[in-house]
């Protein structure tokens, strides 16, 4: 187990992150103390990303087709007037 001060791990932070994971690292800060724990990222992915296309994705339109729909109606309201 490593401790070091809150000054000197935020002066070597790296350093103090890299030790992290191989052995316990402990940062005092007045009358307490804090624990350093490395823990893998573990990318999960809710199902929505991982679906086949549904029906909301068969009917978009790109943003080209946006533009011309939006410059019509616009047309429209300012012939309106």
């Amino acid at each position: 187990m490593t401790l070091v001060s809150a000054k000197e791990f935020n002066t070597y932070q790296d350093k103090y992150l890299d030790l992290a994971v191989n052995e316990e690292v402990c940062i005092k800060r007045g009358n307490g103390m804090y624990r350093l724990m490395y823990r893998p990222l573990e990318i999960q992915y809710p199902e929505q990303i991982i679906k086949e296309p549904d029906e909301d994705l068969r009917n978009a339109i790109t943003m080209d087709e946006l533009l011309e729909r939006t410059y019509g109606i616009i047309d429209k309201f300012f012939a309106d007037k």
